[in-house]
């Protein structure tokens, strides 16, 4: 079934969409994403650090993560877009990363259920797995795994190939990254790999939540999420 923009902005008007991760590269265009639908009436994000962004839409909870039962009573709405995640280099060791990507993120999706948000988005990674011998990998699959769990009507989760970044968040390895599967995609090879702008990664999401998807849990691989800019 084709669904027109009149029956999408009806299906989900006056929608209010959470955010978590809002200020990092993927978070910052689904924030952009939804403050320019129309079937969203109000955007919230809960940040450290507040962003230099203002509109009518928004609301901005500047919080702490470390005590996020504190904030419990704003984490209300119809759709949690989860794309909280740093990099061991920036966390500062395996344990801090882990307390970010999975403790956080978790809590924070077990409030969300628990105070009746519907849907819930996850942005994961390529290979997760929680029986994985690698460090990050087993992090996104097991929390993967535990959200699974939680009570919401409808959970979808992204595993996205490479990245491509807005050029100001873009690091030296994420560069060099995209040039060596740039150059395997030209060869025909690791086409299920080619490096995904984040904003074609954003709007999927946003697609899919409006979607007429009746299964409770939905897995989206590189390549289902590649699809999206054929």
């Amino acid at each position: 079934m084709v669904r027109t923009a009149n029956s999408y902005i009806e299906t989900m008007k006056n929608t209010h969409a959470l955010v978590l991760g809002a200020t990092g590269a993927t978070g910052r265009e689904i924030v952009s994403l939804l403050l320019k639908d129309p079937a969203y009436s109000k955007v919230s994000i809960f940040v450290r650090n507040k962003p230099n962004i203002k509109h009518k839409k928004l609301s901005i909870h500047q919080i702490d993560f470390s005590r996020l039962s504190d904030y419990c009573e704003f984490i209300k709405g119809d759709v949690l877009f989860s794309a909280l995640g740093t990099t061991l280099k920036d966390a500062g060791s395996k344990p801090q990363q882990y307390l970010v990507d999975y403790t956080y993120q978790y809590a924070f999706a077990k409030m969300a259920s628990e105070n009746g948000v519907k849907h819930y988005a996850l942005v994961s990674s390529t290979g997760s797995n929680e029986n994985s011998p690698f460090f990050y990998p087993k992090m996104k699959g097991a929390l993967e795994e535990a959200i699974k769990k939680l009570d919401f009507e409808k959970t979808y989760v992204f595993q996205p190939p490479f990245l491509i970044r807005q050029t100001e968040l873009t690091r030296t390895g994420e560069k060099i990254g995209i040039k060596v599967f740039s150059v395997f995609n030209q060869l025909g090879l690791l086409k299920s790999q080619k490096p995904l702008p984040v904003s074609t990664l954003a709007q999927k999401m946003i697609d899919e939540i409006s979607s007429e998807s009746t299964a409770r849990l939905n897995i989206y691989t590189p390549k289902a999420i590649l699809a999206a800019q054929l």
